[in-house]
């Protein structure tokens, strides 16, 4: 989860931390890094954000970056990706949240599984927010 501010040349991406926390109303960019060592067929990327978060797209679509192209549908908890043709490489996959209501929440694992072949599943750590 980085911060997203507007800088002199644009849209400035800081680490949350003590120096840069998260107020209601700030701009908060997912990135999820995905590392895959084989070609992969049917991949479901599920990535769970904490209550105080919500989506700033809120429609479902396809996109494309990179070559790679995927249906992204944003939900009532989670964000997911379905990609048909995942090959070997390293894949950013970002979107943005806005923060909404002031606590502190989980923000849920991501979890990445291949639809025909099960076994080939991972997940992140979850994470801590704390909105002021």
């Amino acid at each position: 989860l980085f911060l997203s501010r507007n800088g002199a040349s644009g849209p400035v991406l800081m680490p949350i931390d003590a120096q840069a926390p998260i107020h209601r109303g700030d701009l908060i960019t997912v990135r999820l890094e995905i590392r895959v060592d084989r070609h992969m067929e049917y991949v479901h990327i599920k990535d769970m954000r904490a209550s105080g978060l919500e989506p700033v797209s809120t429609l479902s679509a396809y996109r494309q970056q990179d070559g790679l192209h995927y249906y992204e549908s944003p939900r009532d908890m989670a964000t997911n990706f379905f990609v048909g043709y995942l090959p070997k490489g390293t894949y950013v996959f970002e979107y943005q949240l806005r923060a909404s209501q002031r606590g502190n929440f989980s923000n849920g694992i991501t979890t990445m599984q291949c639809m025909y072949a099960p076994e080939f599943t991972s997940h992140s750590a979850g994470v801590r927010v704390s909105i002021e």
